[in-house]
């Protein structure tokens, strides 16, 4: 975010000699009193304040006034912070009056409202300046930074506000002292005035000394890291003043702030990890007060810190982000799926969730979030048809706006899971409009794994291919890592064998034969060894010799054929060894589980386009899928099974 110039908080140093002198009276006048009572010689201060009639001219007005108060606390009393109804060492006169202060300061829904409402009291606690400068910042704060940044940085009481704060910080109280850095920060105050380097000088001379209670510690860090981020060296030291605290009376804010420092100074393997099994241990018991926001913090830093180790805490915050779907930002959910996707979840209520809650939102979530959900589903295989639908329906309306990252993960997973939504026709006709407007801007591996992806589920691409065959755009894969392996080769192979196969109206150039591969690789859709083993005993059993089939062959089309039966032109069946007087090949496709998806009979698209493209090269194609067979307890039943799957009549054996 653009921080507001130097110049418009720099004031007590850029301002004239005159008005600096002004300023400079009425620090002093206006300091923080020590004691709890008003004293007697405050009376003629506290109907006074510093009023800018023009550039050049400085005088005081009657009409107006500010004072700050100081509590009797040394720094190592405990302090609380706005609003906190715990006891203290102040007066209940003073508590009365500070609860009174923050119930009409959190009324207040303007920051003239709130200059109004400071300037007609006779005295402030630096507790109750620095929650003020909170509910400024709160007011304040919109969608695109400020409302209105000058208004409230010329304010005559904010300026005084900052300067006592200033000069006054070795007095305020620990809460006082890091509410006002919080409140500035947020304000967007330059880090580099000396109002900052004040403040923040005094807070790290507390630190130094052990006089930050852990409250004072995490709002120390937490604006630490709005600051400087993680390159900042006093968060290593608030974390090791941390791990001698305890965790188990720790709130769940100050449990989150520590999860957020440990994220940015853990850089060498073991050295705070066993803080972290102390932290994961408590926060397992705290996972049902949870909020969406600190529930997504906690997920994101156990993924950065690779908490591999931590399952129940994993498992549990997993759960309870389930009630809290339809309540994350955009930013918490991607944290939230991201956890899923790292850790190897999957929570079939939090897919149920997420069902109701997408559809619903779709035109008002980030592209980028809606890409994040479609990538989890793609990557845990869950063909969920109300989310992918809505995407469809959400690529249709916004694709224009989309970046080319965004398009391609709304775009793969319907090839990658076999789907196509019924808007389909519409869905493709946009993305081919897209295509023709930004080809150019689509990185290389990126363009090819969209186009991939359309050809799984039969949507040729041929107006762009003769651009993917081209020498230039191969150059292109080639230099950009991971260049031309084995998945590129593979991809450019499929595409290739698909318009040879499926496009016979393709005119356009081929893909080279250096650029293709001899057996192609498909990740998503590896052997079901277990499975493959009870089929080949049930085709023993029925066949009587080994001989006559193959498994895992190499067939001449980049294929590999999981169970190949020849036959001859009667139909007996011909030793797998035999080459001549072959008349049908039966290819037998052992369909385990992990080639469809999830909870479903829906082939993957991998599996889906080797299938179709066996059966177009000439083998008679038998799906043999694991819910068929997961019920036959023994050989006999297995072999009965692959008869009538095979050999639909009848058949003979080859002597």
């Amino acid at each position: 975010m653009a921080l507001i110039s130097q110049k418009s908080f720099q004031f007590y140093s850029s301002c004239t000699p005159a008005r600096r002198s002004i300023l400079m009276t009425l620090s002093k006048r206006l300091s923080f009193i020590s004691g709890r009572r008003k004293p007697q010689n405050c009376s003629s201060v506290a109907t006074r304040m510093l009023c800018f009639r023009d550039k050049s001219q400085d005088v005081f007005c009657r009409k107006n006034h500010v004072q700050l108060r100081m509590q009797s606390l040394s720094v190592n009393e405990p302090v609380y912070l706005c609003g906190d109804t715990e006891s203290s060492t102040r007066s209940n006169n003073m508590w009365t009056d500070e609860q009174l202060f923050f119930k009409k300061l959190n009324s207040l829904c303007t920051s003239k409202e709130i200059f109004d409402f400071l300037s007609s009291l006779e005295v402030m606690s630096d507790t109750m300046a620095s929650g003020a400068l909170q509910r400024i910042s709160e007011v304040e704060e919109g969608d695109n930074g400020l409302k209105n940044p000058e208004e409230v940085l010329e304010n005559e009481v904010f300026r005084a506000l900052c300067f006592q704060f200033e000069f006054e910080s070795s007095k305020l109280s620990n809460t006082g002292l890091l509410n006002a850095l919080q409140a500035l920060i947020k304000l967007r105050v330059d880090p580099q005035s000396t109002l900052m380097a004040s403040l923040l000088a005094e807070g790290e001379k507390r630190l130094g000394k052990g006089q930050l209670t852990t409250k004072n510690l995490c709002a120390f860090g937490e604006s630490l890291l709005e600051l400087e981020g993680p390159s900042c060296a006093m968060l290593e030291q608030i974390v090791n003043h941390m791990q001698a605290k305890d965790i188990a009376k720790w709130s769940p804010r100050e449990i989150v702030m520590v999860y957020k420092m440990l994220q940015v100074t853990v850089r060498e393997g073991e050295k705070y990890q066993g803080l972290l099994n102390r932290l994961n241990s408590v926060t397992l018991t705290i996972v049902s007060q949870l909020s969406p926001k600190f529930t997504s913090i906690i997920l994101n830093s156990l993924v950065v810190l690779q908490q591999t180790q931590a399952v129940p805490l994993v498992t549990a915050l997993c759960k309870h982000s389930v009630k809290h779907t339809p309540y994350f930002t955009d930013d918490e959910l991607v944290n939230v799926l991201e956890a899923f996707l790292y850790f190897g979840h999957r929570e079939q209520i939090f897919t149920e969730a997420l069902e109701t809650h997408i559809p619903k939102s779709i035109f008002t979530m980030h592209p980028q979030t809606v890409s994040k959900v479609m990538h989890y589903c793609c990557q845990k295989r869950i063909l969920s048809k109300p989310i992918f639908d809505a995407a469809a329906e959400g690529f249709i309306s916004d694709a224009d706006r989309f970046t080319t990252d965004q398009i391609a993960g709304y775009i793969i997973p319907f090839g990658t899971l076999n789907y196509l939504p019924p808007s389909a026709s519409s869905l493709f006709r946009k993305l081919e409009m897209v295509l023709h407007a930004r080809f150019r801007h689509f990185q290389p591996h990126t363009l090819l794994n969209l186009l991939h992806s359309c050809v799984l589920i039969q949507r040729y691409p041929v107006n762009f291919l003769p651009k993917i065959f081209s020498p230039y755009f191969l150059q292109q894969l080639q230099a950009q890592p991971p260049g031309l392996d084995r998945i590129a080769t593979s991809q450019l192979t499929q595409l290739f064998l698909t318009v040879t196969l499926e496009c016979p109206f393709y005119e356009g150039p081929k893909l080279l034969s250096k650029y293709q591969v001899k057996a192609f690789f498909m990740p998503h859709s590896s052997l079901d060894v277990h499975l493959l083993k009870r089929v080949k005993t049930g085709l023993l059993y029925l066949l009587k010799k080994r001989t006559y089939f193959a498994s895992e062959v190499s067939s001449p089309y980049f294929y590999m054929v999981d169970i190949e039966i020849k036959l001859d032109e009667e139909g007996f069946v011909l030793p797998a060894s035999q080459c001549e007087e072959v008349y049908r090949r039966i290819a037998l496709c052992v369909d385990g589980q992990n080639r469809f998806c999830v909870n479903s009979h829906n082939l993957l698209g991998e599996e889906a386009i080797k299938q179709r493209h066996l059966q177009l090269l000439g083998y008679e194609v038998v799906q043999i899928p694991f819910f068929e067979i997961e019920s036959l307890q023994n050989c006999r039943k297995m072999a009965e099974y692959l008869h009538k799957k095979i050999f639909l009549h009848t058949y003979g054996l080859s002597s």
